[in-house]
């Protein structure tokens, strides 16, 4: 864990692929088997929001391609990533009809 923190705090500017690379790397040290996946999620949910990217919530169906994204990246990539993308796009809509900007 302190190696994972080092090297992402050490960057200045985070991107949502370096929040969710984080996220990745959690989850593979703190498996899901005590519920970490959601300790993870909220720690990704908050770091979005430090770093001025629109937030989302993984539920529902969606959550198959992110588990699969999880332990699938590294050997074939864009999963996890993508499954990340299309629930910032439904949270996007949320905002929109709370005319909450971001």
């Amino acid at each position: 864990m302190k190696a994972l923190l080092s090297g992402y705090n050490a960057k200045k500017e985070k991107t949502l692929d370096d929040i969710v690379d984080l996220h990745q790397q959690f989850e593979l040290i703190h498996p899901f088997l005590d519920d970490n996946g959601r300790v993870g999620r909220l720690i990704m949910f908050k770091e979005c929001l430090a770093y001025g990217i629109v937030p989302f919530i993984i539920t529902g169906a969606p959550k198959w391609f992110y588990y699969r994204g999880i332990y699938e990246k590294g050997y074939i990539n864009g999963f996890l990533i993508d499954t990340c993308l299309t629930a910032q796009d439904n949270y996007k809509t949320l905002l929109d009809y709370f005319k909450i900007k971001y």
